[in-house]
């Protein structure tokens, strides 16, 4: 049989010589060795024959020195980087001294890592600045905030949305220690970071990026808020930045709507401001004065003297124009970008807000499910967002485009809130439940306040210029004060259960309010007082009125709340609102109760609160030199001077005559002449057994003291 072709093919493949082919290699044989080899080097500086290490450098447990933390946060690992974060925190507790020659090398290491990719090493990172910056004063940060700033505002713009929600929570951190750095530029980018910190949390709110989880949602919205609370917590009503000098403690924005000019309104704040809380240092006049005292400061501030006007060329023409040094007309340019861009802004957010609230409330208000907290902070930041941007809006000085425009806005935003006003916790325990439905309510009434200023404003114009505001006559002008009717009479509500310590639901309990709640509840009660947009305006402002007289008179003198109370029933001077007490019988006889129980809480705190005793002095003469027609009537006057005996000198059963409060005065403070013009201006008018009684008391008080002679001066003036 013939052998196959395939066996003849193999038979003569060993005598076949292969041939070459172009662009081929010389084929290696079968039996060839390849004797090729790879070396690569390994850099171990650490442990280099060359390196010199220092054994007195401080090292943490695992005997890693500064350097080597600094090194580690370059590492290719996480979980190296992370160690070394940990390591930094660990090798600072133990030498703490060590940051006054690392603190830059640290912050250069440590920025890189705000955007590193793994969440542990951000983690971390935001936990270890949470330690680190309380601990290095403002001034020593203040230098690096640029650099931090920088890598933050880069990792808001990260591919990943982890990345941008961690970037908010280090602003956010930022925020609490360098505000001012973090916040300047804001309207302006071209002098720091403020913008682009702002357009962080404006892109990631907005629908066209990453559907949020619920918890970062949160991250982000409180974080707007808190910045734009630090951006304009000096634009609410009237900007006091060409008053610097004012600083009142209650906060009395909403009272500028009532006097003609803003000049009168801070006018109004200086007379009732304390000496207490004055910035400035006052001098007792002398005749004769020593040189070598150096007590020769004018205790005045004037902003024109302090500037520099050399440089400017300026003519005498030009320096008769007082406004050319001000530089006025920058500033209100300023001032117009800024309420621009907040009017911008808030028409920006108007749709994520009611998209917010409208998601959260079903859950967070159904009576029969417990919310969790998450969801109700959310609609807390929807409300402290609107809070701040539209008490800027809205204020007197905007233009009223602005404010037509924002007022319909927020009206929007209040019909979606307003069925559940006001907002209730369905028997929940939870503290910070409850607290943050506390603080939604006085959120909403704050809003609602605002609309009532602004319509309220808008109708007096009209009325000026003898003509009628025509969205009356239109279906959205007639739906607009519908809507408002309605929120105004829930938020009256609400304030009247309030103050007569009603529970918002039957299944709690009446609670007592804070200072803080009742500082906030203000704008509306002081909206209610003025409104008269609802045909039931004088009922419902009387029933505020003696609400606000009982609340004042039941709260304990020992109170911190007892002072606030004092202080906003105390002003009521000549100005050009709707509200006037002695319009009704009524209201001026609750008045005049509460003036005469002045006394009692001012002998109750006595020397304990100088400012809360202050107040309560400076008002009564204050009301007393103006002779009101409410104050000034015989009863009221003769229950002031009976009951203000004691806070001098008291006449005990057993022990005789005791000194009253008014011996516990420090010496030299202001509030012992206060009280010594208080008698003097009440003796006039007594009678003889009531006067005779007051001046003996005021003079036993005053034996021996520097007011002696004072009082022997002013005893005997007649005030008519």
């Amino acid at each position: 049989m013939p052998k196959s072709a395939k066996k003849r093919r193999d038979k003569a493949a060993d005598f076949t010589k292969a041939k070459l082919k172009l662009g081929k290699g010389k084929q290696l044989p079968s039996n060839a060795v390849d004797t090729s080899f790879k070396a690569r080097s390994i850099a171990l500086p650490s442990q280099s024959i060359g390196h010199e290490k220092n054994d007195d450098a401080p090292t943490t447990k695992r005997k890693l020195s500064f350097e080597d933390l600094v090194s580690h946060t370059k590492h290719y690992s996480s979980s190296m980087r992370k160690d070394a974060i940990l390591g930094f925190r660990e090798l600072l507790e133990a030498n703490w001294n060590l940051i006054n020659s690392f603190l830059t090398s640290l912050i250069n290491a440590c920025v890189r890592l705000i955007g590193d990719e793994d969440a542990s090493v951000r983690k971390a990172l935001l936990t270890f600045f949470s330690w680190l910056l309380p601990r290095i004063p403002k001034s020593d940060i203040m230098p690096h905030a640029p650099l931090l700033l920088l890598f933050t505002t880069s990792a808001q713009t990260h591919i990943f949305p982890e990345i941008r929600i961690d970037a908010i929570r280090f602003i956010d951190l930022f925020l609490e220690h360098i505000p001012r750095a973090v916040t300047v530029g804001w309207v302006e980018d071209f002098n720091g970071h403020g913008l682009r910190v702002l357009e962080g949390p404006v892109q990631a709110t907005s629908t066209a990026s990453v559907v949020l989880t619920p918890n970062s949602k949160l991250v982000v919205l409180r974080s707007l808020s808190t910045f734009l609370q630090i951006c304009l917590s000096n634009d609410t009503g009237l900007s006091t930045s060409a008053f610097p000098e004012i600083s009142n403690p209650l906060h009395t924005w909403f009272l500028l709507p009532s006097f003609a000019r803003p000049e009168d309104y801070h006018s109004f704040e200086r007379i009732l401001q304390g000496s207490q809380s004055s910035a400035h240092s006052h001098f007792r006049w002398r005749e004769n004065v020593d040189p070598e005292d150096n007590e020769d400061d004018f205790p005045g501030v004037f902003t024109a003297a302090e500037m520099s006007i050399a440089s400017d060329n300026l003519t005498l023409q030009q320096l008769a124009d007082i406004s050319n040094v001000f530089g006025s007309s920058e500033f209100d340019a300023v001032n117009d970008r800024k309420a621009e861009l907040v009017a911008r802004l808030a028409r920006t957010l108007q749709s994520t807000l009611i998209a917010t609230f409208l998601d959260c409330a079903p859950t967070v208000f159904t009576p029969s499910s417990s919310p969790s907290e998450t969801q109700v902070q959310l609609v807390l930041a929807v409300g402290q967002i609107s809070r701040t941007l539209y008490a800027v809006i809205l204020q007197p000085s905007a233009s009223s485009k602005v404010k037509s425009t924002a007022s319909d806005d927020l009206n929007t935003l209040l019909g979606y809130m307003t069925p559940y006003f006001p907002f209730k916790s369905s028997g929940t325990k939870d503290v910070k439940v409850e607290q943050a439905f506390q603080d939604l309510n006085l959120v909403f009434s704050e809003l609602t306040s605002h609309l009532l200023f602004t319509t309220s404003a808008e109708s007096s114009r009209s009325r000026r210029r003898g003509k009628a505001r025509q969205a009356n006559n239109s279906t959205s002008g007639n739906r607009f004060y519908n809507s408002l009717l309605i929120q105004t009479q829930h938020v009256s509500n609400y304030i009247l259960r309030l103050l007569c310590g009603e529970p918002m639901s039957g299944s709690q309990l009446g609670r007592a309010l804070s200072p803080t709640a009742y500082v906030s509840l203000l704008p509306a009660i002081w909206a209610l007082l003025n409104n008269t947009s609802s045909v039931h305006h004088q009922s419902t402002s009387d029933a505020i009125l003696n609400a606000v007289i009982s609340h004042s008179i039941k709260t304990s003198s020992k109170s911190a709340l007892k002072r606030l109370t004092i202080e906003f029933l105390s002003t009521d001077p000549r100005y050009h609102g709707h509200f006037h007490i002695h319009h009704e019988p009524t209201s001026a006889a609750k008045v005049q109760e509460w003036v005469s129980h002045l006394p009692q809480p001012l002998w109750e705190i006595g020397a304990s609160n100088l400012p809360a005793s202050e107040v309560i002095t400076r008002f009564l003469l204050r009301v007393l030199q103006q002779k009101s027609q409410v104050i000034h009537v015989s009863g009221t006057l003769k229950a002031l001077r009976s009951k203000l005996v004691p806070f001098f000198t008291i006449n005990h059963s057993t022990r005789g005559r005791v000194p009253g409060p008014y011996g516990k005065i420090p010496v030299g403070s202001p509030l012992r002449r206060l009280t010594l013009d208080l008698a003097a201006t009440l003796l006039p008018s007594a009678d003889a057994s009531t006067g005779d009684e007051m001046r003996t008391a005021v003079g036993l008080a005053v034996v021996g003291s520097e007011e002696q002679e004072y009082w022997a001066q002013i005893q005997d003036i007649t005030v008519k």
